[in-house]
């Protein structure tokens, strides 16, 4: 859920205040756990402290309503004071889900040097096929540069 988080700022921004709702969002999805997360959102937290929590149906609010204490009572274990006095549920707009999430920035691989390519000529050695056999120890290779410099490939 954190990839979405972008998403959600921009989102909140509508409902006005903002103020602590960075650290709530990000808890939110580990406080409630994914089935909770997935249709149930943090929409605004109003000026008495009242966290407003937009859900998929009115049957999710209902039954969150239900479990209010509960969420109130994890929330306040994970946030201390930035935790809700209270929690209101209703239907209303979920961030959008199945967006890919963004890629950091690329990083050129690590070069290999001799000693991974004399590596991996040992290890493909017994490939029959010389171009198959120079394909795969350039991938041997890049792997143990990779892994040598701490990095995945």
């Amino acid at each position: 859920m954190d990839a979405i988080g972008d998403d959600v700022r921009l989102f909140l921004r509508r409902f006005g205040r903002a103020e602590g709702m960075d650290e709530l969002v990000r808890a939110w999805p580990h406080v409630v756990g994914p089935p909770i997360a997935d249709n149930a959102w943090p929409a605004r937290v109003a000026r008495d402290g009242t966290l407003h929590v937009a859900t998929r149906s009115s049957t999710w609010a209902f039954e969150l309503t239900q479990l209010e204490a509960g969420i109130r009572e994890r929330l306040a274990q994970a946030l201390g004071d930035a935790a809700p006095r209270r929690l209101r549920f209703a239907p209303g707009r979920l961030p959008e889900r199945g967006r890919e999430p963004e890629q950091p920035a690329l990083q050129a691989p690590a070069e290999p040097i001799k000693r991974d390519y004399d590596e991996a000529a040992a290890i493909a050695s017994r490939i029959g096929d010389e171009e198959l056999r120079s394909l795969v120890v350039r991938a041997i290779a890049m792997s143990l540069a990779s892994a040598g410099s701490g990095r995945q490939l």
